[in-house]
C-alpha cells in the first residue's frame, strides 16, 4: 500500500477520532459512549468501504487503525479538549471533521481507482468511506447525519472524487497532485462554513 494512502488513512483516522469525542462530550456519554462514539465515526466508514471491496477491513487486520484511535483519545482528554470553550470546541469540531472527511474521502477515492471502478464508483466508494461513520455515529446518538443537514459536507466527498478520478484519467496522480486535492477541499470546507454557502434547493 503506497505511503501516501497510509498517511491519509492516519490523519483521518485521527481527525476523525477527536471529532467523535467532541461529539460525545457534547451528548454527556460516558466512557464507553466516548469510545464508541470515536471509533464508530474513526473506523466505521473504512469498515463500510472495505465489505464493499470484499477486503478484510483495515481496522481489523493492521495494527495502526486501533492504536492510531486509542492514542488519539487518550491525548484528547490528556489536553482536556473537554473543557474548551463552547466556540473554540466548535472551530475544533468543523476543522477536525473537515480534515478528516477529505482524508476518507481521498483513501475511497484511491482504493477505488486502484480497483479499477468507474468514476461513478470512485465518487460513490469514496462518499461512503468519508461520511459512513459519521453517519453511523449520529444514528446511535439519535442525530441528524450532519450530511443531511450541511450542504458542502458530501459535497466535498465528491468533489474530492471527481478531482482524483479526473487526475488519474491524466495519469496524473502523486504525492504533489494528492496534497493539492487534500489542501484545495480542506480550504473550500472551511470557507464554505464560514460564509454559510449552500447548495440550491427545491422549494
Amino acid at each position: 500500500m503506497p505511503e501516501y494512502f497510509i498517511f491519509a488513512d492516519i490523519l483521518g483516522i485521527t481527525a476523525f477520532a477527536i471529532s467523535g469525542f467532541l461529539i460525545a462530550i457534547k451528548n454527556n456519554l460516558d466512557i464507553l459512549g466516548i469510545l464508541i462514539a470515536s471509533a464508530l465515526t474513526a473506523l466505521g466508514g473504512g469498515i463500510i468501504r472495505d465489505a464493499i471491496l470484499s477486503s478484510p477491513p483495515f481496522a481489523f487486520t493492521s495494527f495502526y487503525p486501533a492504536i492510531t484511535l486509542i492514542v488519539t483519545i487518550f491525548v484528547a482528554y490528556i489536553f482536556k479538549l473537554y473543557k474548551e470553550s463552547s466556540i473554540e470546541r466548535k472551530w475544533m469540531f468543523v476543522v477536525s471533521d473537515t480534515i478528516g472527511l477529505v482524508a476518507f474521502s481521498i483513501t475511497g477515492a484511491l482504493l477505488a481507482i486502484n480497483a479499477d471502478y468507474n468514476f461513478f464508483g470512485i465518487v460513490i466508494l469514496s462518499f461512503i468511506t468519508a461520511v459512513g461513520g459519521g453517519v453511523t455515529r449520529d444514528i446511535m446518538i439519535n442525530q441528524v447525519p450532519t450530511v443531511l443537514i450541511s450542504d458542502f459536507y458530501g459535497s466535498i466527498a465528491v468533489i474530492v472524487a471527481l478531482l482524483l478520478g479526473t487526475l488519474h484519467f491524466f495519469d496524473a496522480i502523486n504525492e504533489f497532485s494528492i496534497i493539492a486535492t487534500a489542501l484545495f477541499s480542506i480550504a473550500l470546507r472551511l470557507i464554505a462554513y464560514k460564509k454559510g454557502w449552500h447548495l440550491p434547493r427545491i422549494v
